[in-house]
């Protein structure tokens, strides 16, 4: 924003200067008149009307001098030299110039006006004494010197004030950004949350789909099994999507406060509860009964943190779920090693099967974003993630997660 650009004033501000210009127009005009009065000298016609007429132009011309500073100011201070009622609108267009603060201006504008009082006396047969030579000089420096001040003063209050606006403005802009990037954050960690439950369980109906749909030798119990496993995943899955998105229907404000899910009693600590490593075995036990061919083998020692088995979890939720689209009817290998002071490995490896009683169904759609995202976790966690296709005409995904022991963790 342009500091030299001053704020435009209404119609109550403008009246109120012109009123104080004709003020001291008036004031100085009647001075002059009695001083003619006192030397018993005529006032003659240009001080009842050439004088007036002058000063009526001057109070017009410094209606512009908000567009036109230095230009007013100079042909109104010129113009004073002829009327002494225009003496007050010289004296406002020097303090409105003087707001700019620029010293060259204002310096060109004061010996201006000192000058033409100066030439002044020539319109009127003012006798003065020898003497008073300074006090012709001394009383109008005077006048402009309070009027150079005020209007610097006023200019000085006018930054003042437009920084502090300006200043206000830019930190709600601020907040309005950190508001919109935070409700982005949990918006984005919502997506995600969706993506790692609904896309499990859906991609374990459309396995258990596809088997009914490509297995003719199924009996009735083990059709009855796929059966309700796809009902319950369904229902599942739906119980989830609700859960999700009646937060993302949530007020944007109360989203915008939404905290980090690892942290318990925090307000953004979602209200359905969080998987934990202790729910891995559950999670391969459902897969299970999905119809998949998993093995657990597991050396951990211990309890991980909340965020580091809660990475855990969503890693061999994610290998399962890739496991069921690109690769039914492998076998699924879950390893898990770690203690507290170490790391906790996770290795999630799924091969071909040496037998396969059925040609395998099509696999469903996938989003391509799942592994992204389960980067994403597990660089926030502090780990590492890679996955790659195995010698065994499988594919690997195995992640490596800090856990740090338990009193390092109180220091921190």
């Amino acid at each position: 924003m342009n500091m030299d650009v001053a704020p435009r004033l209404g119609w109550w501000q403008q009246t109120s200067r012109l009123v104080a210009a004709a003020a001291l127009g008036v004031l100085a005009w009647l001075s002059t008149g009695v001083l003619l009065k006192w030397q018993a000298a005529e006032t003659g016609a240009w001080f009842l009307i050439g004088d007036p007429l002058v000063a009526l132009g001057c109070l017009t011309a410094i209606l512009w001098r908000r567009r036109f500073p230095l230009a007013v100011a100079l042909t109104v201070a010129i113009a004073s030299t002829a009327s002494a009622l225009a003496g007050g609108a010289a004296l406002v267009a020097l303090g409105s110039i003087s707001t700019r603060r620029r010293p060259v201006e204002i310096g060109l504008v004061v010996l201006a006006y000192v000058a033409a009082s100066q030439f002044a006396v020539g319109f009127y047969p003012v006798e003065s004494s020898p003497g008073s030579l300074w006090l012709q000089v001394t009383f109008p420096a005077l006048t402009a010197g309070i009027a150079v001040a005020a209007g610097m003063a006023i200019g000085a209050r006018r930054v003042e004030v437009r920084s502090l606006r300006d200043r206000a403005e830019s930190a709600e802009r601020e907040q309005a950004a950190r508001a919109a990037q935070a409700r982005a954050l949990e918006r984005n960690r919502i997506a995600r949350e969706m993506h790692d439950v609904l896309a499990h369980r859906i991609s374990l109906v459309a396995m258990q789909a596809g088997v009914l749909d490509h297995r003719g030798d199924l009996g009735a119990e083990e059709s009855r099994v796929l059966v309700r496993g796809i009902a319950e995943g369904s229902h599942l899955a739906l119980e989830e999507l609700r859960d999700v998105l009646g937060v993302l229907r949530a007020d944007p404000d109360r989203l915008s406060h939404l905290g980090h899910p690892g942290r318990p009693g925090h307000p953004g600590h979602p209200e359905a509860p969080q998987p934990s490593f202790e729910g891995i075995p559950d999670l391969v036990a459902d897969a299970r009964t999905s119809g998949l061919d998993v093995t657990l083998a597991t050396t951990v020692t211990g309890t991980p943190s909340d965020v580091v088995g809660r990475t855990c979890y969503r890693v061999v939720q994610e290998g399962l779920t890739n496991a069921a689209k690109h690769a039914p009817g492998a076998h699924i290998r879950i390893t898990l090693e770690g203690a507290a002071g170490g790391r906790l490995d996770v290795s999630v490896h799924n091969f071909s099967a040496a037998t396969r009683t059925a040609p395998p169904p099509p696999p469903p759609p996938a989003s391509g974003f799942g592994l992204l995202g389960l980067a994403e976790r597990v660089d926030l966690a502090g780990g590492k993630l890679s996955h790659h296709p195995t010698s065994d005409d499988g594919y690997v995904v195995t992640a490596q997660l800090p856990w740090p022991s338990p009193t390092h963790e109180k220091r921190t």
